[in-house]
């Protein structure tokens, strides 16, 4: 919505705290992405570089990032309101246990043998999958025996990818 003359004269404020906050997020990653990666080389059009994919993704994101800024100061929004801290824990603790499950891990005492992407795949759908509201377990279920089984055959199989499936059953 774009503003009227009064809203004009009342000069430059934040109009949509949470495109404001999103807008600075993605500025605060891009210069982050950015300086990670500042040690891989660019190289140019022809020959490219290592360095090329993760910078210019670092910069597209601080420029779009820059623009919701910008658009926030203009247009009217929604205020900034609480996070869903329930869904970030979950994902996130879903992605690291999958990191965790695939290879294994020794943590002092505690030894976790290699699980494979038979065990890992479904443990990250179903932990993740915790995060929804409107969960159902046969549902997801399916979906992590279906997606375990996609992802077994792309990336074993048809990319030969070094991925352990059931060291501890099939030795593979």
């Amino acid at each position: 919505m774009s503003l009227n003359p009064i809203e004009r004269a009342q000069g430059l404020r934040i109009r949509s705290q949470q495109d404001m906050a999103a807008g600075l997020f993605m500025i605060a990653l891009g210069v982050f992405a950015f300086l990670l990666s500042g040690d891989l080389p660019l190289g140019s059009l022809r020959q490219i570089g290592p360095g090329m994919l993760p910078k210019s993704f670092a910069v597209i994101c601080a420029a779009l990032g820059l623009m919701l800024s910008l658009a926030s100061l203009r247009y009217n929004g929604e205020k900034l309101t609480g996070w869903a801290w329930r869904g970030v824990f979950l994902v996130l603790g879903g992605a690291c246990l999958f990191g965790l499950a695939i290879r294994g891990f020794d943590i002092g005492p505690i030894h976790i043998p290699q699980l494979g992407l038979l065990v890992a795949g479904p443990l990250v759908i179903l932990v993740s999958g915790l995060a929804a509201d409107d969960m159902k377990w046969k549902e997801l279920i399916i979906f992590a025996i279906a997606m375990t089984t996609a992802c077994a055959l792309l990336f074993k199989y048809a990319l030969s990818l070094p991925i352990p499936l059931a060291p501890w059953l099939l030795g593979i």
